[in-house]
């Protein structure tokens, strides 16, 4: 199951997997502000509150999750970018060696 897992994600582009993740996080990030409006706003018993308190931290946890795992494809993308500029640079120097020079010949 995990080999699936791993060819199908292989399959997905960083930036959609960035696009993907950064819905999560937004979504991560409006449970856990009406959460904290929840709790702030709304007379919780002890134990209401306990629970409340536990499932912000799971939800904070989740976030600086999908923080560290943004970060590490941005920077992928990011080397992607550079990759794809450098090829671009290679293949103008090549066009412009081999097209003009035999001009000028």
């Amino acid at each position: 199951m995990t080999k699936s897992k791993d060819k199908r994600k292989e399959k997905i582009s960083v930036a959609t997997e960035i696009d993907r993740l950064e819905e999560r996080r937004a979504r991560c990030q409006d449970n856990l502000e009406r959460a904290e409006f929840r709790s702030r706003k709304e007379e919780l018993s002890v134990r209401e509150r306990q629970e409340l308190e536990d499932e912000m931290a799971i939800m904070n946890e989740r976030v600086q999750k999908l923080d560290k795992e943004l970060e590490m494809l941005r920077g992928e993308n990011r080397r992607n970018m550079l990759l794809s500029v450098a090829l671009l640079a290679v293949s103008a120097l090549f066009y412009y060696i081999f097209f003009y020079n035999e001009d000028d010949s």
